[in-house]
């Protein structure tokens, strides 16, 4: 694999955009409307449909390095007794095909350092409502600052994973999305397996199918210590900026959201290559610094049009509970636990 890098990383305007970066204002962006509300329900029944006509898959996110949660693999890290991260996304889905009466298909895109242990979790969980994929994403190998290759401990090239943008093309090259198309799928949701609020809400469904673009991104109401993702126009288009690619002195803190990593894409519409940017970033192995290459899957909203969907964060119908370590697990297990009960998966219950 040829990388190009965007920048060096450490460089203060590594992989920055130089053209014209403004604040989206109110009017860019789309409210998911509540439940219980007329709007709501529409969404929602829209959303049904496109479920019981099989038109939805789920991508679950399980790749990296598995380096947060102690050098294990996080997708199958116990949240609740008996039930992991990756097993209760799936309950989810399986719960959801089962309510539509419809067949979900699920992709696990899983990497080198993870796929091993995600395909065992998922060995017993065969479900005709659910079947399910493992797509590995690809591997490139760590640099050293200088820029040459990086070499662990025993000597052998330091291999790394290159980032979640890696979906869009390892979902070509394996043949899924040819296949889920032939079989009538239409659209997909994306979400990162420690997110377990990022459920397959029939009204973010409606939303995505109402709104009749390429892509719909949900972002949520920032709040102090989030980094990542924000909503900006970027010479006319709207898109999702990481923050590292501003502009000097461009004030992200003037732009109230943040992108959530969670997404539906036409399977149409992203069936085909996409230039997306190479990024350096810098990981820390046995004790030196060293550069490896990553892409962003929110970058594909610079090529496709997109809408910006605001969600809750918090409550009954909020959507963004990330996970990162194992200290933010056990700082939200109370919100987590809530969140089970509301979508009546509980402790110890196993796949009906």
């Amino acid at each position: 694999m040829r990388v190009t890098l965007s920048g060096k990383a450490g460089e203060a305007g590594a992989g920055r955009l130089s053209g014209s970066v403004t604040i989206p204002g109110v009017e860019d962006l789309v409210e998911l409307s509540p439940r219980d509300s007329e709007e709501g329900k529409a969404l929602a029944s829209i959303g049904q449909a496109a479920l019981a006509r099989g038109e939805v898959g789920v991508v679950v996110l399980a790749g990296g390095m598995a380096t947060r949660f102690g050098g294990g693999v996080k997708a199958v890290v116990e949240v609740v007794p008996g039930h992991s991260f990756l097993r209760l996304k799936l309950e989810e889905i399986h719960l959801a095909a089962v309510d539509a009466g419809c067949t979900i298909p699920v992709f696990l895109m899983t990497s080198f350092a993870t796929s091993d242990e995600v395909r065992s979790a998922v060995g017993d969980v065969i479900r005709p409502q659910m079947p399910i994929e493992i797509l590995e994403q690809s591997v490139t190998m760590r640099l050293t600052q200088t820029g040459g290759l990086f070499k662990d401990a025993s000597g052998k090239p330091s291999l790394c994973a290159t980032g979640h943008g890696d979906l869009l093309p390892t979902l070509r090259a394996s043949g899924a999305l040819a296949s889920f198309r032939k079989y009538g799928g239409r659209m997909l949701m994306v979400s990162n397996v420690d997110n377990l609020a990022a459920t397959l809400d029939s009204r973010v469904i409606g939303a995505h199918c109402r709104g009749g673009k390429g892509v719909t991104v949900e972002i949520v109401g920032k709040e102090p210590g989030d980094r990542g993702g924000i909503p900006a126009w970027v010479d006319g288009q709207l898109q999702i900026v990481e923050e590292f690619r501003l502009p000097a002195g461009f004030d992200s803190s003037r732009v109230p959201y943040f992108n959530t990593n969670t997404f539906l894409f036409d399977a149409e519409s992203i069936d085909r290559e996409f230039d997306l940017d190479w990024f350096p970033v810098l990981r820390k192995v046995d004790g030196h610094d060293t550069i490896q290459a990553e892409r962003l899957l929110g970058q594909i909203t610079a090529f496709l049009p997109t809408r910006f969907l605001v969600v809750e964060r918090h409550g009954p119908d909020g959507r963004f509970l990330p996970v990162k370590d194992r200290n933010e697990l056990d700082v939200r297990k109370r919100e987590i636990q809530a969140l089970l009960e509301g979508l009546g998966i509980h402790d110890g219950v196993d796949f009906p």
